[in-house]
């Protein structure tokens, strides 16, 4: 009959697209800087102009590194500067249970490696002289012959496979890596005991949800290593944007610089306008007298992240 539906038509299932999911994921090492205020503004108006989700954690695995207080001071300043998050704060000394749980499966499925090398015998290999630094070291194939008397502890490293990572990053572009290459077996357990960000990063991000990561460009070179562990771990693939790093006028990443300008010196406004203009937005100078929420308002209308297409670092403002 015209216009009668079969009793016996089969029902297909659509596939409803996940919210997004994005997060900013600082570590308390110290108060919060300009260069980390650009990384949690990107991230947050990627979030807000997907009408997704923005979470917040707190990389919190370094205890040797962890200023008192620290923590506290940067949820303070987010709140201040209006950029606030969706749900509980996770901080990654809680996660401990779930970083062993994924070093045994990868442990089961034969891609650990025990390591005894030093720091030093590794930096003194023709291939790590030529690092920036803060880089990881290269870790060849096989490790370092013993010297002397072996030293204590023994660091948990991924065995690499010696394969292309290729992946297209919403500012950077192409990146097509060979992390066996470029950078070798990688830790994922320290000697001191301690779990390494490469692994934390990459069980946190799946257990939260994340969607998407927007974060500094400093930290692409550790991408294709977090590929490689989602592949191994059997967990989601992500996207990723990697913003210009802001530097000081020493060209140093400004946790590492002299010329860090101080947040806390200047009105929220001023700050977020700041920020904006570091990442090529262009927002009229006269949105500062209208408060921190007038200039999101107008930011989340105005957000062009291809503006810093290709960018990998910016000097950061002289004083804030």
């Amino acid at each position: 009959m015209s216009g009668a539906k079969s009793s016996s038509a089969i029902a297909t299932t659509v596939e409803v697209p996940r919210r997004y999911r994005g997060r900013f994921a600082p570590s308390p090492s110290g108060p919060l800087h300009f260069g980390s205020l650009v990384a949690a503004v990107a991230s947050w108006l990627e979030a807000r102009t997907s009408n997704g989700e923005w979470l917040l954690r707190i990389e919190d695995l370094d205890r040797p590194r962890e200023k008192p207080g620290a923590a506290d001071d940067i949820l303070a300043s987010l709140d201040r500067l209006g950029l606030h998050w969706d749900g509980a704060v996770l901080r990654q000394s809680t996660r401990l249970d779930a970083y062993r749980a994924a070093l045994d499966r990868l442990a089961a499925d034969g891609l650990l490696r025990i390591c005894t090398c030093t720091r030093a015998a590794l930096a003194a290999l023709p291939e790590n002289q030529r690092l920036d630094m803060g880089d990881e070291l290269f870790h060849p194939p096989q490790c370092l012959p013993a010297a002397g008397t072996p030293a204590a502890g023994a660091a948990l490293r991924f065995r690499v496979p010696d394969r292309v990572v290729e992946f297209v990053d919403r500012v950077q572009g192409l990146q097509i890596v060979n992390v066996a290459r470029c950078v070798g077996d990688f830790v994922l357990k320290r000697r001191d005991g301690l779990f390494a960000y490469q692994l934390a990063v990459v069980v946190d991000d799946a257990e939260q949800g994340i969607l998407d990561i927007v974060r500094g460009a400093d930290l692409l070179s550790s991408t294709p290593r977090q590929i490689l562990l989602q592949q191994a771990l059997g967990l989601p693939l992500l996207t990723y944007m990697h913003v210009p790093l802001a530097v000081g006028r020493d060209g140093l990443k400004l946790s590492k610089s002299g010329d860090a300008p101080g947040l806390m010196l200047a009105a929220p406004a001023r700050q977020a306008i700041a920020a904006l203009e570091f990442l090529g937005q262009e927002p009229p100078a006269e949105l500062a007298r209208g408060g921190v929420a007038a200039v999101w308002d107008w930011a989340i209308t105005h957000w062009h992240p291809e503006r810093i297409a290709g960018l990998g670092s910016r000097m950061a403002p002289a004083a804030l």
